[in-house]
């Protein structure tokens, strides 16, 4: 019998929540006679277990919700709000009981004879004063040919079969080092293809419908609305998509908050939204969808935003930032203030809001969990949220990196792209103290692993470049190894403790590894990103606010600033190199002239600094002294006094930084003359095969070789050379085509394709194929 028991209470536990979403969905649509035989269905089922079982109360609760619900179905009744709400009363003690019976508690029957009661045609006035009480949170609905195992069972499934992967891995490599039988290496191709779709299996039986996640949601609002005197219609989209069993439970919290706060904040009250000639009922969606290796839960609402204004004003008021700091933000900083600890909109605090806690607590919750939030704010149209979040917490899809003799995983998901530093696409710098990266023309702060971890001081050949919420940084790295779907567990204090890692994983090679933590070693290596400025068009300021420049020593003894965003590269040049010709003074680099500005003597240096600064099509020299730092501009310029002629020369005006009175370069004035016209790179047609291969491996090498890659041409553009995978469909092309394989040919194969990782033959192979 106590095995019968708890079968009945794990399944009435399962349904619970999703019939009080199904019974709120009823009472909008009165005439969906499938939805009613759902919820009639379970009442009658309860009702009979309790008879077997001897649940007299639980028995004369469901016998009562399914008189009443057998009338609806015979048209005796009419779905009412009152007759609604007394079965949801009904719903909710039935779930308060079955959780007292599972924790062998006693629970009184007060209350019960009303909740029936209210069931009767003449009980409106008694439906309601019935009590309102929070339903359970079920996991969802049980399917057809299912079986419940415990997480615990699932999690140690998981665990057998890495160790089985690993010692599929340690027979192969033993079975490599020694002479076997063909037959034997068959068997052990068909075992690694068994063990892969195992593996595969058993992941996929921690995944859920995110039904489970949205089923409480409508009762939730029909609750959260009616006690805020607000009129709310739910739409739920995307419910079949699979997350995560443990990614499900970790983001009911926040979804319930930010739903909450949707309703509370965002939506009007029904006065107010015919006033602004919007519908009575606000309109609350909720979807999910999947993106790649990540589920994306979007909330919107069409109420009235976000008032960036007053969330501005509050943080002001209570000291959170600066009155200086607060104008230099962004219109997504500002925005972002509502996750500030402590922040409410609200002037007075309400059972529902105004204490001031909970976004943060939400966007704490979700980045633990390696997710992150995006706020779309349309001030008097609505607020949009998107929830990005991994997949699933049990596998994560990694790079793998080393350094030294060290490898470490990096989540995919933070990665934008991996390049070489190689050419003048890709070029590590150092200005001032600082080092920085330039790649293709975006310049961004560099983090070595190597010098960050002590194992190595050479400049890393290699960049991972990685978003945070912060900003984007370059990852300094020796090399990148593999991707690899991993299982992550949480590592030991002290590790967890010095802010650079996530995790830790067991590799299918057997070796523990640690999973890097983007976001900490930004904070550790103590990286300041500029702030984000919106410029407005129609202003006559030669600056903003919040525009980084370079502070440098000119020739002249001047101290002066140059906005960052025009400077490709700060290099030392020869002399030699440079001439007064023509009337102009000129810098000789490779094949090509470029007019040099200099303010003062070169003297006799044998080498000089020089900034080589660009418009993205033409470019030209500034030879300095030396490079200080980077720095923010202020808000407030002092112009130049004009000459007779109208001009003011290369110099725009003077700033204040550090009390100091710092001359700014007009990069207009300089490039007025006549810089040199930048060389278009020749376009490589990338075929790509839908795996991501050639965008993530082969772009950025060929990128680093002066190449610019495309997946599509443009209108009139044409490539130089296209490049297609050996069992991908060669798509029709006038460009010539280079053809990669997969692997390598065994010796003296003549296969005119080229291995995909043989990085010279390719690029020779291009070069050719551009020649013919």
């Amino acid at each position: 019998m106590d095995d019968l028991l708890q079968e009945f209470i794990a399944e009435t536990r399962e349904t619970l929540g999703a019939i009080s979403g199904e019974i709120v969905a009823w009472e909008a649509q009165p005439a969906d006679g499938a939805r009613l035989d759902a919820i009639f269905r379970f009442v009658h089922t309860v009702k009979g277990s309790c008879g077997f079982l001897d649940l007299p109360r639980l028995a004369r609760l469901s016998h009562a919700a399914e008189d009443v619900l057998a009338a609806v179905r015979d048209g005796k009744r009419t779905p009412d709000t009152a007759l609604v709400n007394a079965v949801l009363g009904i719903v909710d003690r039935i779930s308060e009981i079955v959780e007292a019976i599972d924790a062998g508690s006693a629970l009184d029957d007060s209350g019960e004879d009303l909740l029936i009661a209210a069931l009767a045609p003449d009980a409106q006035r008694q439906a309601a004063a019935v009590p309102v009480l929070a339903a359970s949170a079920p996991a969802g609905r049980a399917t057809s040919r299912s079986v419940r195992l415990n997480v615990d069972l699932l999690d140690h499934m998981m665990s057998g079969m890495s160790e089985m992967v690993l010692a599929r891995n340690e027979l192969a490599r033993r079975l490599r080092d020694s002479d076997v039988d063909p037959k034997v290496e068959a068997a052990l191709e068909r075992l690694s293809l068994t063990v892969a779709d195992m593996r595969d299996t058993v992941t996929r039986t921690r995944m859920q419908k995110v039904d489970a996640l949205f089923s409480a949601l409508p009762r939730m609002v029909r609750d959260t609305s009616a006690e805020l005197c607000k009129a709310v219609n739910l739409v739920i989209e995307g419910a079949d998509v699979e997350l995560d069993r443990e990614m499900i439970e970790l983001m009911r919290d926040p979804l319930v908050h930010i739903i909450r706060n949707s309703i509370d904040h965002g939506i009007e009250t029904p006065m107010v939204r015919r006033v602004a000639g919007k519908p009575e009922a606000g309109r609350l969606v909720v979807s999910a969808r999947q993106s790649g290796n990540q589920i994306l839960i979007e909330i919107s609402d069409d109420g009235q935003g976000i008032d960036v204004a007053r969330i501005v004003a509050k943080a002001a008021e209570q000291n959170l930032h600066t009155l200086a700091e607060l104008a230099a933000m962004s219109a997504t900083a500002k925005l972002d203030l509502i996750f500030a600890p402590g922040l409410s909109s609200r002037d007075t605090v309400t059972a529902t809001s105004g204490r001031g806690v909970g976004m943060d607590v939400v966007r704490e919750n979700i980045e633990q969990i390696g997710g992150r939030i995006v706020l779309t704010n349309d001030p008097g149209r609505g607020l949009r949220i998107v929830i990005h979040v991994p997949l699933t917490l049990s596998i994560l899809s990694t790079i793998i990196v080393g350094v030294g003799t060290q490898r470490f995983a990096l989540a995919r998901q933070s990665i934008e792209e991996i390049v070489t530093v190689r050419g003048d696409s890709v070029r590590i710098e150092a200005i001032g103290d600082a080092a920085a990266v330039l790649v293709r023309g975006r310049r961004m702060p560099l983090v070595s692993l190597g010098h960050l971890f002590r194992l190595g001081t050479e400049p890393p050949p290699t960049l991972v470049i990685v978003s945070t919420r912060e900003g984007e940084y370059a990852l300094g790295v020796d090399t990148v190894i593999d991707t690899e779907e991993l299982v992550v567990k949480p590592a030991s204090p002290a590790v967890m403790a010095t802010g650079v890692y996530a995790g830790k994983t067991l590799p299918d090679n057997g070796l523990p590894m640690l999973l890097l933590d983007a976001s900490g070693i930004a904070a550790v290596a103590g990286l300041r990103f500029a702030p984000v400025v919106v410029h407005d068009a129609g202003a006559d300021e030669v600056v903003v606010p919040g525009v980084p420049a370079l502070l440098f020593d000119d020739l002249d003894g001047q101290r002066r600033a140059i906005a960052l965003a025009v400077i490709d590269r700060v290099e030392p040049v020869p002399t030699s190199a440079i001439r007064w010709t023509a009337g102009a003074m000129r810098l000789s680099v490779g094949d090509a002239i470029i007019p040099l500005h200099a303010v003062g003597e070169i003297g006799d240096r044998s080498e000089v600094a020089v900034l080589r600064l660009t418009d993205g099509e033409s470019e030209m020299a500034y030879a300095i002294a030396d490079a200080i730092e980077i720095v923010t501009l202020p808000a407030e310029i002092a112009p130049a006094r004009r000459s007779a002629s109208g001009g003011t020369g290369p110099i725009a005006g003077v700033v204040l930084i550090a009390g100091e009175q710092i001359e700014l370069v007009d990069p207009h004035a300089l490039f007025a003359g006549e810089p040199v016209t930048i060389a278009s790179p020749p376009v490589c047609l990338l075929q790509v095969d839908g795996s991501g291969w050639m965008e993530t491996f082969l772009k950025p090498a060929l990128e680093a070789s002066g190449y610019r890659c495309v997946t599509a041409l443009a209108a009139g553009e044409t490539a130089a050379v296209a490049l297609a995978m050996e069992d991908a469909p060669v798509r029709e092309t006038r460009a010539p085509v280079v053809t990669l394989r997969r692997a390598r040919n065994a010796e003296g194969d003549n296969d005119a394709s080229v291995y995909r990782y043989d990085r010279p033959a390719l690029i020779a192979a291009i070069a050719a194929r551009r020649g013919l």
